[in-house]
């Protein structure tokens, strides 16, 4: 099916090209998201018509685009959610999820603008990519976290199995000082018991018997 591209498209040509793509593409989502139209002979003609003024718009889209990127770019948002000691995620964050963080912190961005090209479904820091326009682009951070606390410590570059070392290092220090406490206890007992002992068995001076 040939449509005639309103705008750019990654890897598949620039605005004003007619390109042959599957008809499903075509109506699923080009001709639904507005960016081409079949390529018909009244279409082509009105395009041609009008494509000073679409140029224009693209350009003024892109210079908007490409002030929210330099805000944009570089962010980092942080994600609470459950998991495993492990670090596995009970789900996944999804566009939506990543969308509505963005919002929160004061950035106007849909989901559908949103990239995650690995399923996030660990605990972590993860880069995802949001498409402003078609030709801007700028990279954030998700910092998925069981807490804020887990958060701050995963910003300044420490990872879960490296927050887990240390928490499992912690917790046996504290078991051998309690061990190390119960021991010293023990010691003291036996040497008042000796004490004790040793008084009990000393003899009582001769004044003192009846």
């Amino acid at each position: 099916m040939q449509v005639i591209l309103l705008e750019r498209v990654a890897k598949l040509g620039q605005m004003g090209d007619v390109v042959d793509v599957k008809p499903g593409f075509a109506r699923n989502y080009l001709l639904l998201q507005g960016k081409a139209l079949t390529a018909s002979k009244a279409n082509i003609e009105a395009f041609e018509a009008q494509k000073a003024q679409l140029e224009a718009r693209n350009l003024e889209t892109k210079k908007e685009a490409e002030a929210l990127a330099s805000r944009l770019d570089g962010q980092q948002f942080v994600v609470i959610r459950q998991a495993s000691d492990g670090g596995s995620l009970y789900g996944s964050v999804t566009t939506r999820d990543a969308a509505n963080v963005a919002t929160e912190e004061g950035f106007s961005i849909d989901r559908k603008q949103i990239l995650i090209r690995q399923p996030i479904k660990e605990l972590g820091l993860h880069e995802i990519e949001v498409h402003l326009h078609p030709e801007v682009m700028a990279t954030v951070n998700l910092n998925v976290a069981r807490s804020p606390e887990e958060a701050e410590l995963q910003a300044s570059g420490k990872s879960i199995q490296e927050l887990a070392a240390e928490e499992e290092a912690a917790a046996e220090f504290e078991i051998a000082e309690l061990f190390d406490d119960i021991g010293s206890a023990a010691s003291d007992d036996d040497d008042l018991a000796e004490v004790v002992q040793d008084d009990s068995g000393e003899e009582q001076p001769e004044e003192d018997r009846g």
